[in-house]
């Protein structure tokens, strides 16, 4: 068999003498430690410092409470249709009022929600929102499972997360 003058060619991928030694390639991954080493570090004292979060943070699903002391809430139910971990369950109930439903029961089950924002998303009264609470501590699983107690916010508490949606939707 004779070789072509295409095999005697040099690959374009072969290495040069100083790269199949990787010194040089150790000394850049060092300058990049060292330079890392002396950054400022932004490390938080938690409990001291507390994190105030952007508008676009997700933190734990609220209900909106208006100011006149009404929910948002008309108990369409698209929330938990929409929701993939199934954390939450309403139960609507008729009302007299301007709106003809409400929830009578509205539940979330903390342990399920992997705060995802869909519920949020998929709610045409903008009554289900993502708030900043971030602490979250549970002893039993009962505590876990907010029911509109918990859930029900002022809408005063919200309306930069309100207003960061509208403006993206």
């Amino acid at each position: 068999m004779a070789q072509t003058s295409d095999s005697l060619k040099k690959r374009k991928k072969d290495l040069t003498f100083w790269q199949k030694i990787y010194i040089p390639e150790i000394a850049k991954g060092l300058a990049l430690t060292f330079k890392n080493m002396v950054r400022p570090k932004f490390t938080m004292e938690y409990p001291e410092e507390k994190f105030i979060p952007p508008p676009s943070y997700r933190g734990r699903p609220v209900l909106v409470l208006e100011e006149t002391g009404e929910e948002r809430c008309v108990a369409c139910g698209l929330c938990s249709r929409v929701c993939p971990a199934l954390a939450i369950e309403v139960q609507a109930a008729e009302t007299e009022r301007e709106k003809e439903r409400y929830p009578q029961k509205f539940e979330i089950n903390m342990l399920r929600c992997i705060f995802c924002g869909l519920c949020e998303e998929v709610c045409p009264e903008e009554a289900i929102v993502m708030s900043k609470d971030y602490e979250l501590a549970f002893t039993n699983r009962e505590d876990a499972i907010y029911g509109k107690d918990k859930l029900l916010t002022p809408v005063s508490q919200l309306k930069d997360r309100i207003e960061f949606l509208r403006k993206y939707k």
